[in-house]
């Protein structure tokens, strides 16, 4: 076991004697990762029928965990992403209680192995958009360039794609749309972004193209979002609630007359998740460690939107960009 394992085994020990869980145990997730000793914690375990058994005085990778509880459990932490089948597999009789009260605290402030790991899942989802800038747009499909996007995205080490947007022309105007059969063409805005996982680290990208030149009005808006951005980074500090960060956000785009239009969440808490803390309503404050998807966007119906995404790291001085990939609106010659 090596020693930032065993730190890290201390701590959920010490944790657990804190909320009175006797045992947690762990299907592949980015809690096993956290835990697991393999790769020195950043195991991808995702071996059907893996667990991760933690006890007093063990921490067990098995098959079979309810053969590793002990009889005495009263309390056992089980993975929030325990599947039904799992949780009757354990057939035990003690307290089943979410693992996360233990390991959720513990993960929100990243070590600088960590921060490093981040840095480079965030240089490939950046090298991703690179890519994809030289790629031809004209007359492909949503769809198709997605399917382009993932394997330029495996091909450099992608573990796991957890999303891909290709949104063009009304499309980028709505948050959920999925890539589908409509054809780029000269004059539209186009959303692209790539959410994956990288030796363990999940990490996103996401930037604004132009097929041949911009829709009329949409470079004033996007530079509403920029000053949104930038207005961000400006509040991530030490000591400031995730909510002051989002109030932030929103008093710039509401001052540009598009606060009507302004996303719902301006960030989310990444890692060994693609969605973990902190988050917003979940009285977080920024501390050295944390990283953020900021991702601030504004989302006209019918017409357009304009979405930015990067990971930031909290400092003890002031944050960091994990990225380098400008924000400057690029248009696509093909």
């Amino acid at each position: 076991m090596s020693r930032r394992h065993a730190a890290r085994v201390a701590a959920v020990r010490r944790a657990m004697a804190g909320e009175g869980i006797d045992v947690l145990v762990l299907r592949p997730s980015p809690d096993f990762r956290f835990l697991s000793a393999s790769r020195d914690g950043l195991a991808d375990a995702d071996g059907e029928g893996v667990f991760l058994v933690v006890t007093a005085d063990s921490v067990v990778e098995t098959r079979d965990p309810a053969g590793l509880v002990p009889a005495s459990a009263r309390r056992v932490g089980v993975d929030p992403e325990m599947r039904a089948r799992e949780l009757f597999r354990l057939a035990i009789a003690a307290e089943l209680v979410p693992a996360s009260a233990v390991l959720a605290p513990l993960r929100l402030r990243k070590d600088p192995a960590e921060l490093s790991a981040l840095g480079r899942a965030v240089a490939a989802a950046e090298e991703v958009l690179a890519q994809a800038r030289e790629l031809a747009w004209f007359g492909a499909s949503e769809r198709a360039m997605a399917r382009r996007l993932r394997l330029l995205a495996l091909e450099s080490g992608c573990e796991e794609v957890i999303s891909l947007r290709v949104s063009a022309g009304e499309n980028t105007a709505r948050p959920e749309h999925r890539p589908g059969e409509r054809v780029i063409n000269p004059g539209d805005a186009l959303l692209v972004s790539v959410c994956g996982r990288w030796d363990g680290y999940c990490a996103e990208a996401g930037r604004v193209f132009a097929v041949a030149e911009p829709p009329e009005d949409y470079e004033a808006m996007y530079s509403v979002v920029l000053a949104a951005h930038r207005a961000a980074l400006a509040a991530l500090r030490p000591s400031v609630p995730f909510d002051e960060l989002a109030r932030t956000v929103n008093e710039v785009i509401d001052a540009s007359g598009y606060g009507h239009y302004a996303a719902l969440h301006v960030g989310r808490g990444v890692g060994l998740g693609h969605d973990e803390g902190p988050r917003a309503g979940e009285e977080a404050v920024f501390a050295p460690g944390m990283a953020v998807c900021l991702e601030p966007a504004i989302y006209v119906p019918d017409l357009f939107g304009a979405r930015v995404a990067d990971v930031v790291a909290c400092t003890a001085a002031e944050p960091v960009s994990l990225g380098t990939s400008p924000h400057t609106l690029h248009v696509l010659d093909r």
